[in-house]
């Protein structure tokens, strides 16, 4: 599955799921990295954290229907998110992935 902003622009040309309670419980943990233009979208999601993680990663917070409701960048191993009530689902890059192309209010279309 792949990616983009409402516009068209390609935020991700592989995003995995994580949808079960196991998949979101290991999430990026323990992994070396994660491969550029590669995304793990975790469903349902309201919060996140980088324990046990060796790299920073980028974060979108996203509602039911798919609106940003809040960007991380470059968030490093051994942090914790807040939480947002209002956050269906969480996508996960790897760091400095965004490069402040996504903003509060856009949509991202998964194909």
């Amino acid at each position: 599955m792949k990616c983009m902003l409402q516009t068209g622009q390609l935020i991700a040309q592989h995003v995995e799921c994580a949808d079960t309670f196991l998949s979101r419980l290991q999430g990026l943990m323990f992994r070396r990295r994660l491969p550029p233009q590669t995304a793990l979208l975790l469903d349902p999601c309201p919060q996140i954290h980088t324990c046990f993680m060796r790299f920073a990663i980028d974060v979108i917070f996203l509602d039911k229907e798919n609106h940003v409701i809040a960007v991380l960048e470059n968030l490093k191993p051994w942090r914790m998110s807040k939480f947002y009530a209002r956050a269906r689902r969480t996508l996960e890059l790897p760091g400095g992935s965004l490069q402040r192309r996504v903003r509060i209010g856009d949509q991202l279309i998964f194909k």
